[in-house]
């Protein structure tokens, strides 16, 4: 079962996991980082990617992150927390928690480990078509982002 280009996770009864399918499809950003962003599911459902194309700081990342519950070598079940793992064209590899409210309307996305002091928290409009919120980090230097989809 898919309902758009962009696939939906439909193998799993997994209610947090379903709440990113907010995300499928392609998204402008702007504020401290500015581009595009499009998220797709992967075969099967379980994995959400994301391909990155942005500016932030005078400087271009391009970069991939695939989204969802590890499941490691001989578990008979996926972990508890929606992990994601990014990479980028600087050689970054970065851990992130997806972390979205139980209405699926708020978005924490906390940067190593959830409850972490670095963590982005945005919220989509009630169309769905913008997400806006900001990414804090220790010590300041945080910044406002907002992606609104591209139709």
């Amino acid at each position: 079962m898919t309902d758009n280009r962009y696939g939906t996770p439909a193998t799993r009864a997994d209610l947090e996991l379903r709440a990113l399918h907010r995300l499928a499809g392609p998204w402008r950003v702007s504020g401290g980082a500015t581009g595009t962003v499009t998220y797709r599911w992967l075969e099967g459902g379980h994995f959400l990617a994301q391909d990155i194309d942005l500016t932030q700081n005078g400087q271009r990342i391009v970069g991939m992150e695939i989204i969802g519950r590890s499941k490691p070598f001989g578990a008979e079940k996926p972990g508890e927390d929606i992990l994601s793992h990014f990479y980028d064209n600087e050689g970054n590899t970065f851990d992130y928690v997806y972390d979205p409210s139980d209405d699926g309307d708020t978005l924490t996305i906390w940067a190593g480990e959830k409850g972490s002091p670095a963590f982005y928290q945005g919220t989509f409009s009630p169309d769905g078509d913008t997400l806006s919120g900001s990414w804090t980090y220790p010590g300041g230097g945080g910044y406002s982002s907002v992606m609104t989809r591209v139709r």
